[in-house]
């Protein structure tokens, strides 16, 4: 049986993969995106889930707006990573449909509520929707199958040393999060940075056509992060691959808490992996399997590209 998710992201290079590997995986079914701002504006991120939704000859997928800000700062933005569109690189024509009507946080609530227990939801942005969506409607906590985010850190962040970007870009929805009462999984950087598009990346994925020429090399080769002879790392994909696949990685339970108001520290998800059992409300991803990783993305990548005719 397809594992049914929700994609709550801010496409952005790194979610856009993520979103080609939804779409390609056979356990995976995606019923929904919602969009966030993060990378870049609302917008930005609405039209590039839309884009690469209808490049993949997904275009029946639902995309739905969310929060165009986080819920105090701020925005922070990432143009100098993603480029000003979000999709530096990317060879795909402005969307020709428009988003479902309704905002992202709606449809949240309403779609997870609807079948108890049986869609997961997976949070690749600043964790704002999911914030609002647990604070108008507690119930959802209980009514998602699993609830899995890539961001945070249980060493040094990307941001600055102390915070990863998508938890730092919206601290008190995270700390919101994280508090609401249900089992996080927490794929952060602890994994995310040792999965690395290199060569031999690129040349196993230059025989996907189309997909490869028009979305994947062009926007690994313009995605300003980790930078380096190593090749950029595919953040994103991780938290939809650990559902596909998740004895890839290797998890652990701990007590994760969103710093708030330090100086040089908000942001920072400061992760406890001694506290008591009761007291746990993470698992918290320290392993992979990057050969096993790799193996398993290229092939959904493969299924997506020949699904696109």
């Amino acid at each position: 049986m397809a594992h049914k998710i929700i994609l709550d992201c801010d496409p952005g290079i790194d979610d856009a993969l993520a979103i080609v590997f939804a779409r390609g995986h056979p356990d995976l079914e995606l019923r929904g995106i919602t969009t966030v701002a993060g990378n870049v504006g609302v917008d930005k991120t609405t039209a590039n889930a839309l884009r690469v939704c209808e490049f993949l000859g997904a275009a029946d997928i639902p995309v739905l707006a969310g929060s165009p800000r986080p819920l105090l700062r701020a925005p922070l933005g990432a143009h100098s990573v993603h480029g000003e569109s979000g999709l530096a690189g990317a060879r795909l024509p402005p969307p020709s449909s428009r988003p479902n009507p309704g905002h992202g946080v709606d449809f949240l609530i309403d779609t997870i509520g609807a079948a108890p227990g049986e869609i997961t939801l997976v949070a690749t942005g600043p964790l704002t929707n999911i914030a609002l969506a647990v604070r108008r409607h507690p119930d959802l906590v209980r009514q998602v199958r699993e609830f899995v985010i890539m961001g945070g850190s249980a060493g040094r962040g990307n941001l600055t040393p102390a915070a990863e970007f998508n938890i730092a870009a919206d601290p008190e929805a995270a700390a919101i999060v994280f508090g609401a009462g249900w089992s996080v999984t927490m794929v952060g950087l602890d994994v995310t940075l040792q999965t690395r598009a290199g060569p031999a990346v690129l040349e196993r994925l230059g025989k996907l056509g189309r997909l490869a020429d028009d979305l994947l090399l062009p926007c690994l080769a313009s995605y300003a992060t980790t930078p380096g002879e190593l090749g950029p790392a595919v953040h994103d994909v991780c938290a939809v691959a650990l559902l596909a696949s998740p004895g890839l990685f290797g998890c652990v339970p701990a007590r994760v808490e969103v710093e708030t108001m330090g100086r040089w520290t908000s942001g920072m998800t400061v992760t406890d992996f001694d506290a008591p059992a009761r007291e746990r409300n993470a698992l918290v991803a320290m392993q992979i399997d990057v050969a096993g990783f790799w193996d398993l993305v290229l092939g959904a990548f493969a299924r997506a590209a020949s699904g696109m005719g």
